[in-house]
């Protein structure tokens, strides 16, 4: 994986202020374009070589990325971030592509519809729809789910939703700095606040409000459901987010609920960390290429 070297961290963080800042009074769409931009970031990093089959789904579209010669047995299904109401299929390959490289696995990337066009439960009933498509073809405990941000929340709703329905639950989970709590609960959203470069907490109340009335809903808010049972999680967070606390609050009650979950609070770091190869933290992509290909293998 491409890295950025250490002595271009200070640049990053002042480019992802300046897009955070720009956007946050300005309309969805300046959101949007705002992710494009923090994509086209990440897209530096991303390797060639990769595969790339597109599904049509009813209402959105999905990629399946593929090595030119998969080493692995099982499947990634790979839920961006965005808050919900941005992100999109280039968007969700750019690191999906660094999964598949670093793995060797399957990486499955759908482009799940957006609030506030289409509120909650739209992107939970997409990323069920493509969920069942891969049971389909892989055994569940095969499949890995793992997600940034809101996408990093949403593998907990699906396997709220899959226990809900009664459906075999995946291999493993990785949430890398994971919307777990749409109320903003955490002590640290007014801790972090203005040390964050790429998240504030004002964006994730706009982000809310866009897509959900009902924010403590365990489908929309995975900290307060069940989380019993649940396969074994690998948890990244940065220790300036104003979203700390819902990576740590999740850990805790991971394990309060007899399930096995590693947290890593990466110090200095930003939200989404993980995405942009920041080499003084290649352990934790590291760590997280072992997870899925021990799963998956």
């Amino acid at each position: 994986m491409p890295e950025i070297a250490d002595k271009y961290v200070p640049f990053v963080r002042a480019q992802l202020r300046r897009i955070t800042n720009y956007a946050e009074s300005e309309p969805i769409s300046v959101e949007r374009r705002a992710q494009d931009l923090v994509g086209a970031i990440m897209q530096k990093a991303t390797p060639g070589g990769i595969l790339s089959q597109e599904s049509i789904f009813a209402g959105f579209r999905a990629a399946m990325l593929s090595p030119e010669l998969p080493k692995r047995s099982g499947v990634v299904m790979y839920l961006h971030g965005g808050g919900y109401c941005c992100g999109d299929l280039e968007y969700a390959k750019g690191f999906g592509k660094i999964l598949c490289s670093e793995t060797g696995a399957r990486v499955f990337c759908p482009a799940y519809r957006l609030a506030p066009e289409y509120p909650f439960p739209a992107a939970l009933e997409d990323a069920m729809e493509c969920y069942r498509f891969l049971l389909r073809t892989f055994p569940s405990e095969k499949i890995v789910l793992a997600g940034e941000s809101a996408g990093g929340g949403l593998i907990y709703c699906v396997c709220l939703a899959a226990k809900l329905e009664g459906l075999p639950l995946p291999g493993g989970l990785v949430g890398m700095s994971p919307w777990t709590d749409l109320t903003g609960s955490g002590a640290s959203y007014a801790e972090n606040a203005g040390v964050d470069p790429s998240m504030t907490a004002g964006k994730l109340k706009r982000f809310a409000f866009c897509y959900t009335q009902e924010p403590e809903n365990p489908l929309a808010s995975p900290l307060f459901g069940d989380l019993s049972f649940l396969p074994e999680s690998l948890l990244f967070v940065g220790g300036d987010e104003v979203m700390r606390d819902d990576a740590a609050a999740m850990h805790k009650k991971l394990l309060e609920a007899g399930c096995k979950s590693t947290l890593t609070v990466a110090p200095d770091m930003w939200h989404a960390y993980v995405l942009y190869g920041i080499q003084e933290r290649r352990c934790d992509m590291d760590a997280i290429s072992e997870f899925i290909r021990r799963i998956t293998a």
